[in-house]
Order: C-alpha cells, then structure tokens, then sequence
C-alpha cells in the first residue's frame, strides 16, 4: 500500500489545500480538503446521493452518531449541523483526514461536538444512535466486510445505518451479504449508480 491511498495512515501524497462546497438539505458548506483523503476535490458523488436520499438525523436527536471513514469530514460536519445537540464521532484511519475533519468542524461551529479518533480510540462502550458510510469499497471485498462486522455491532439497540454503495462495485452484493449476517437491510434509493442501504438490528 503506497502513500497515494486515501485509505493509508499516514499519506505521502502533497497536501495542497483546497476548499470544497455543497449544499445539503438547504445549507451550504465549504470545506476544506487536501491531496491524499478520498475525494479530495469534491463532495463524492456517493456521499452526495447517500447525504439527499438518507433520513438526515432530526434537530433533537443526540446520538452519539457515526461517520465511519470520514475523510475530511462532509458527512461529520452535514450531521452536526442537522443535529445541534447531538455529538458525532469521525472516524478514519488517515490521520491527514482527521485533521482536516476536525477543523472543518470548526468552520461549522461544531468543534465541541465532533469527536475526530482513529478506530481503535473510540472508547469500546460508546454505542450509536446512527452509522453513516461511504465505505472504502477499495480496501477489498474482506476489509470490507470486517469493517462493518466490528461497527455495525456498535449499533444502539434501535439505532439505524445508512450506508452508500456503487451498483458496480458490489452494492447489491454487499446488501445480499447484510441481509446473509442478520441484518434488516432495506434499499432506501437507487440514483446515479449508488445504492443508498438503509440496515438495522
């Protein structure tokens, strides 16, 4: 694994700053990104889809909720805005990306709410209300399905995941192997190749 993936823990890639904007649910963001996190130069199209089709969490909710793989933070920083009481942990193996996800929490103001950890810092008895994902499909089939066997556990009782998935690269497969380990898994929506995956216990 070189320097070059999005998923490596120290990446070598160039950083070269550079600011992304989106607007979910009626708010605009801009973000900063960097060379070396997965979709540095824009919101990914998944994670565009999975952000417009998926039950953004309510303004009373309070979690804790999820960003698993957060990269620079899009997803974090949409939920903590959506849920201004709630905490959210980002989560990601890149440290360059935790970086940037903890000071884009700042730019929206949620510094004191997002929690920015590698995997093995989340504290082993903090349960979530919700997992949100776009998993790094390009860790392979069997990092992928032991990243969700160690998370989707984590799930509070009646907690809910919202997972992204190209059609291409598995999605339907990957709903199959949910529904095959246990899991309610309901295709909220399909739009633009991406799978949108609604699971609960």
């Amino acid at each position: 694994m070189t320097g070059d993936h999005y998923f490596s823990t120290a990446p070598g890639t160039a950083a070269r700053p550079r600011e992304v904007e989106f607007t979910v649910a009626g708010r605009d963001y801009a973000l900063t990104s960097a060379g070396g996190v997965f979709s540095a130069d824009r919101l990914d199209p998944g994670t565009a889809v999975l952000l417009r089709k998926a039950d953004l969490p309510a303004p009373d909710a309070v979690g804790p909720l999820l960003d698993l793989g957060c990269g620079y933070g899009p997803i974090a920083c949409v939920l903590a805005a959506s849920a201004p009481t709630a905490t959210v942990w980002a989560v990601d193996v890149n440290e360059r990306a935790r970086a940037l996800a903890a000071a884009n929490a700042r730019r929206v103001d949620a510094a004191d709410r997002v929690r920015v950890a590698a995997p093995d810092d989340v504290p082993a008895e903090v349960t979530f209300a919700q997992l949100w994902s776009n998993p790094p499909i390009r860790i392979g089939k069997e990092g992928l399905h032991e990243l969700l066997r160690r998370w989707l556990p984590r799930l509070a009782p009646d907690g809910v995941a919202w997972l992204v998935i190209a059609r291409h690269l598995g999605g339907d497969s990957l709903h199959r192997w949910l529904v095959e380990q246990g899991w309610q898994v309901e295709r909220r929506a399909s739009q633009k190749g991406f799978r949108v995956l609604r699971v609960t216990r």
